[in-house]
C-alpha cells in the first residue's frame, strides 16, 4: 500500500485531517518526563489523529537523550497511524542518500519533510522508497515565504512552482515515493489553486492563526492533514490533550463540510 493510499484510510477510519504534533520543549523537564509526556500525548490523541509529526529540531535540542528519545518514541508509536518527520534535510550526493537510509531504513517513520532548494537530485535519494513519502517545502507558514518562495518569475510562475514542478516529475518517472508538499495554512489563499491535488502537510492552524476555510475552499481530493502542535501540546486551558485533539479535529471536519 502506498503512502498516499494508506493515509487516506486513516483519515476515511478517524473521520479527521488532523496531524499531531510533536514539539516537546526541552526546558520541560528531564528526557524522562518529556518520554512520558510525548507517550500520554499520543495515546490520548490517537482517536482523533490522522498523522504524528515529530519536529526533529525539538529532539536534536536535547542532545544524544534527545535522539535516543526519538528512536525510542518511533519504535513504540502505533502502527496504524503514519508518522511524518519534519527533518527539513537538505544536501547533495552521498550525504543526502544516508539522510534516506538513516530515516526510512533505520528509522520507522512513513514520510519526512525535504528543503527541495538544492534541486531535483537532492531529493531523488528519498525517491525510490515504495510505501513512503516525502513532502516538499513549497510555501511555509512564515512571512519570509514572500522572500523567495512566493515571489513571480519571468514566465508568470511562482517560485513555488517550480517546486511542485520536481513532484510532477517524480510521479512521470514512476518512482517509487509519493511526493506531496508543504503549504503554509497563512499564506495558503492565492496558492491551492496552483497546487497540485497531492497529499498537502498544513502547519499554520492554531497559535499562527491560519484559516481554515481557504483549505476547505479548494474542494481538493488528496489527503491532505493540517498539523497542530502547540494548540494542543501547550494549550493555556484545563483539558486533556485528547479532549484538545477532538476539538481541532472536529473544526477542520466542520470546515470541510459547510
Amino acid at each position: 500500500m502506498s503512502y498516499t493510499e494508506r493515509l487516506a484510510q486513516r483519515i476515511k477510519k478517524t473521520g479527521s485531517r488532523l496531524c499531531v504534533g510533536l514539539d516537546p520543549r526541552p526546558g520541560d523537564g528531564g528526557i524522562e518526563f518529556v518520554g512520558n509526556f510525548l507517550r500520554q500525548v499520543v495515546e490520548e490523541t490517537a482517536p482523533w489523529a490522522a498523522a504524528y509529526k515529530p519536529n526533529m529540531a525539538y529532539f536534536e535540542a536535547m542532545g544524544i537523550e534527545g535522539i535516543r528519545l526519538l528512536d525510542d518514541l518511533l519504535a513504540w508509536m502505533p502502527g496504524d497511524v503514519p508518522v511524518i518527520l519534519d527533518a527539513k534535510r537538505s544536501d547533495i550526493g552521498e550525504t543526502q542518500k544516508y539522510y534516506a537510509q538513516g530515516y526510512f531504513g533505520r528509522w520507522n517513520v512513513d514520510a519526512v519533510t525535504l528543503n527541495p532548494f538544492l534541486g531535483y537530485d537532492s531529493i531523488e535519494p528519498f525517491l525510490d522508497w515504495p510505501d513512503k513519502g516525502i513532502y516538499l517545502l513549497a510555501v511555509t507558514s512564515n512571512p519570509g515565504s514572500a522572500d523567495f518562495q512566493r515571489q513571480t518569475l519571468l514566465d508568470g510562475r511562482a517560485v513555488f512552482e517550480l517546486v511542485t514542478a520536481l513532484g510532477e516529475r517524480a510521479k512521470a518517472e514512476g518512482r517509487a515515493t509519493d511526493v506531496g508538499y508543504v503549504v503554509g495554512l497563512t499564506n495558503a489563499a492565492d496558492v491551492l489553486e496552483r497546487m497540485p491535488d497531492a497529499p498537502l502537510l498544513v502547519p499554520g492552524l492554531g497559535a499562527q492563526g491560519g484559516d481554515l476555510a481557504t483549505l476547505a475552499a479548494a474542494n481538493r481530493l488528496a489527503p491532505d492533514v493540517i498539523n497542530v502542535s502547540r494548540g494542543i501540546l501547550y494549550a493555556a486551558d484545563d483539558r486533556d490533550f485528547g479532549s484538545r485533539a477532538m476539538d481541532w479535529a472536529e473544526k477542520i471536519t466542520a470546515a470541510y463540510t459547510r
